[in-house]
């Protein structure tokens, strides 16, 4: 059952007065000049009740001169400058996310902050939380996917969106836009059937003790989630190993084929007599060992030989002629909600709330709006 989260309402207090939920996505970190285009442009500082100046020409081009930020050649007060679309010409401000912008090569709705950034700037999304939903699952899960299995993704984006808003409140942005957080991809990302399940499920996260969990997910598990603590340091009582149904599914199996040289130049180090000599109670490897005693952390394993290649640590391993040849289950980390096993629960009729309590297990689905 749906029921108000007290803690998240007094959290939220002042954004709930505008009815609308926003994020900082930080989208890109470019050299020194970038382009923002949007129909009915306009800029102002980096504020939620802002006044903008419009641009007649829809085009900004922002520069970064001694440290000083310019637009359209004209130099700026503040450390940071934000553009938003749907201007009118007497600079009334619009609604955020009504009018798209491209800031740089990227499309998006709501408002672009750009700031510096080391050398150079930093693009930072302010988008309704609803708004980045509808992008973010089209990124992360296939659009093809059961209508129940994007609720459940869009619940757990939702969620985890929110945890970490709340664990970087005061900083500049609150995520970032690649596979480190949640995929974003913008505009281009978004689909019917993904604004569809985001709005079927508005306002729905899910908490533990009355606050929001770290809603982690993955493509694929091959059998059974790992816990948190085992996948990603976090020991939490709602991460903890589950059976799915995505281990009887093509999809989850993977191999790959690496020669010494390959390994030796990814780890700095011959290879040769590599085994398994230690893994969890799922049987993801946690330590491999190389002939000569040297031990390598799993984690680091798949970090140096790739993500792509080494989809999981799930895996076994044999020596080849000249390398090793890795056979494996599942692609990700296996902690929390696995996508493919959400699809297969949903083909045999299980609705999004069953999905999300089935993987989070201890978990409340609550309304927070």
């Amino acid at each position: 059952m749906l029921r108000p989260v007290a803690l998240l309402l007094f959290l939220f207090a002042p954004l709930s007065a505008r009815a609308v939920e926003t994020l900082r996505i930080a989208i890109d970190d470019t050299g020194s000049e970038v382009s923002i285009k949007g129909k009915g442009l306009g800029f102002g500082p980096d504020s939620e009740d802002a006044t903008y100046v419009p641009i007649p020409t829809d085009v900004a081009t922002v520069r970064r001169r001694a440290g000083k930020l310019e637009v359209n050649g004209a130099p700026v007060v503040g450390d940071s400058v934000r553009f938003r679309a749907g201007v009118s010409a007497a600079g009334d401000a619009g609604v955020p996310g009504s009018e798209p912008l491209k800031a740089g090569s990227t499309q998006v709705r709501g408002d672009v902050v750009v700031r510096p950034l080391r050398d150079g700037l930093q693009l930072i999304n302010v988008i309704p939380l609803e708004e980045y939903l509808a992008a973010v699952l089209g990124s992360e899960m296939p659009v093809s996917f059961p209508p129940e299995a994007l609720k459940a993704q869009a619940v757990a984006a939702r969620t985890y969106a929110l945890q970490k808003k709340l664990d970087t409140y005061s900083n500049a942005f609150h995520l970032g836009s690649s596979v480190l957080h949640q995929v974003y991809g913008g505009v281009n990302r978004e689909d019917p059937r993904t604004r569809a399940a985001v709005d079927a499920t508005r306002g729905q996260v899910l908490t533990y003790e009355l606050a929001p969990i770290e809603a982690y997910f993955h493509a694929s598990c091959g059998g059974r989630t790992e816990s948190g603590q085992d996948a990603l340091q976090r020991d939490l009582p709602y991460l903890q190993p589950v059976d799915c149904p995505c281990g009887r599914l093509a999809a989850s199996r993977w191999s790959a084929s690496m020669s010494d040289a390959e390994i030796k130049s990814a780890l700095r180090h011959p290879a040769q007599g590599m085994r398994v000599t230690s893994r969890t109670s799922t049987r993801r490897v946690t330590r491999v060992t190389l002939g000569d005693g040297t031990t390598v952390d799993g984690v680091e394993l798949r970090r140096k030989l790739g993500y792509t290649r080494l989809k999981s640590l799930d895996f076994e391993v044999e020596r080849t002629d000249g390398g090793y040849q890795f056979s494996g289950r599942g692609y990700g980390h296996g902690a929390g909600l696995c996508q493919w096993g959400a699809k297969a629960l949903a083909d045999k009729g299980r609705g999004y709330v069953e999905i999300l309590t089935h993987y989070y297990p201890g978990a409340e689905l609550q309304h927070l709006y």
